[in-house]
């Protein structure tokens, strides 16, 4: 009996065979890129308008041509890499993001930048779903049901804890060697992505010659359009804020309304609303990531705003002084993800987020530089809690074969929750940057970190076992 034991078990050997460095570093190369993306432009803004000839504010929309076009390419780059292949969409992707960084280094025109900014955030968004689907697949391959905690924690790192490294990232590259340099950086960064993933990543089986209907059906190219232009439509309405445009906010109920119905009749939804109505335990997921992500970002947007309207610091120092967040949302994912916990890391998130939001209440303009710091470092802990834990619970309660839609959906809703924010900031500042303005964004951080302790104490799903799903 125990030579069968022995013989049958996965060893560390094993582990450790089929999760080696040479397979992981495209796949946290690549993860990383978005997430450093989303903020290596703000400090490039200005120097963009001043280069190109047109107002400080139309830039603004290179900002928004990434998330929209993040928030719809996530799921689907997942859809396509449970349809082709996980290796052929991350490959497709990279080659996408290198095309993006090219055409941004050399436009000469807003729209140039518009369509570079699209590609890349396009591009990007292939690596965390499929990252997730070769992960599984490696897991599968060496007998284990769950990827070592190591694992996930590095693609947890790369695909969100990096996001405030685009600040200081930014703006020492414009400083240094001009605007264009934050889309040229893509480029060779793309090139080590690509080598090592035609080098490392095993190559996917051959595709079974599939007709063209046949591939729109597995694909539900259908759902795709509809849920784009539903996310779309209410992102757009977010974005238009403070301004209420009423009509598109009706135009996406109607929108996701027409989705929904759509993906109850389909034979391969993109979206399984089924799927989400019969495992709460994932949909619970999804909205808590979101709620925590809009504290986030509040204070990745709103903080930075305020310092540097306030304080008169630069942008390039206000991204310094965010450092921590990455640092210590790094060290808490490291230090937890190995063991794929998710009750004790979700409702840590939630308190240290509710616990910093209090703390945003004594910033005015007198207050001492460390009290900023350590406010990072708090949501640093908050961030590294949540990604550690959200994405344990991803795993464990996402089907298997949906699991590239489900990770990219995650993904979604953090999007949903970063621009949200953003929204916020732009109400609460629309006029002006002031100290009564921090603190009105910190009763609101206080109500969002409230209502998300409650709703996660008051979770039952986040009691149950890594291998006890909910709604199996």
């Amino acid at each position: 009996m125990p030579s069968k034991t022995a013989s049958t078990a996965p060893t560390h050997t094993t582990q450790e065979h089929a999760f080696t460095w040479r397979f992981l570093t495209p796949l946290y190369v690549g993860s990383a890129l978005n997430p450093v993306n989303s903020s290596l432009i703000a400090t490039a803004l200005v120097p963009i308008a001043h280069g190109i000839g047109v107002p400080i504010g139309q830039t603004a929309t290179l900002v928004t041509a990434l998330y929209l076009a993040s928030a719809v390419a996530q799921p689907t780059a997942g859809k396509a890499g449970e349809v082709f292949g996980p290796r052929r969409v991350l490959i497709a992707g990279i080659v996408a993001v290198g095309v993006g960084g090219l055409i941004g280094g050399v436009a000469q025109n807003l729209l140039t930048l518009l369509i570079s900014r699209i590609l890349i955030g396009i591009g990007t968004s292939c690596a965390y779903p499929t990252a997730m689907l070769l992960i599984r697949k490696r897991a599968r391959e060496a007998g284990l049901e769950q990827p070592p905690g190591g694992v996930l924690g590095g693609l947890q790192i790369a695909g969100v804890a990096t996001a405030s490294l685009g600040l200081p990232v930014g703006g020492l590259l414009v400083s240094g060697l001009g605007w264009r340099a934050v889309f040229l950086v893509n480029v060779p960064v793309a090139l080590v992505a690509l080598a090592t993933a035609l080098a490392w990543v095993e190559a996917d089986g051959p595709l079974k010659g599939f007709r063209l209907r046949e591939v729109a059906s597995r694909l539900d190219v259908t759902g795709i359009v509809g849920f784009a232009a539903a996310m779309l439509a209410l992102l757009v309405f977010l974005f238009e804020l403070p301004t209420t445009h009423w009509w598109i906010l009706a135009l996406a109920i109607v929108l996701w309304t027409a989705d929904i119905l759509w993906e109850l009749r389909a034979a391969s939804p993109f979206i399984d609303v089924r799927l989400l109505a019969t495992r709460p335990a994932l949909t619970n997921t999804y909205v808590l990531f979101g709620l925590l992500m809009l504290c986030q970002y509040v204070v990745l947007y709103g903080v930075t705003q305020w310092v540097e309207a306030v304080r008169g610091y630069s942008e390039s120092a206000s991204g310094l002084l965010l450092l921590p967040m990455t640092l210590v949302s790094g060290v808490v994912i490291a230090l937890i993800s190995h063991r794929n916990m998710v009750r004790g890391p979700v409702i840590a998130a939630a308190l240290t987020a509710l616990a910093g939001s209090a703390g945003v209440l004594l910033l005015d303009s007198n207050v001492w530089i460390g009290v900023i710091a350590v406010l990072t470092l708090v949501f640093g802990a908050s961030t590294g809690f949540a990604v550690a834990g959200y994405q344990t619970a991803l795993y464990t309660h996402a089907p298997q074969e949906q699991l590239g839609t489900a990770a990219g959906l995650l993904r979604t809703f953090g999007y949903v929750g970063s621009i949200a924010s953003s929204a916020i900031t732009g109400i609460v500042f629309h006029h002006q940057v002031s100290d009564h303005g921090i603190r009105l964004i910190a009763w609101i951080m206080i109500g969002i970190s409230l209502g998300l302790t409650t709703l996660t104490l008051a979770d039952r799903t986040l009691r149950n076992r890594p291998d006890q799903p909910t709604g199996t």
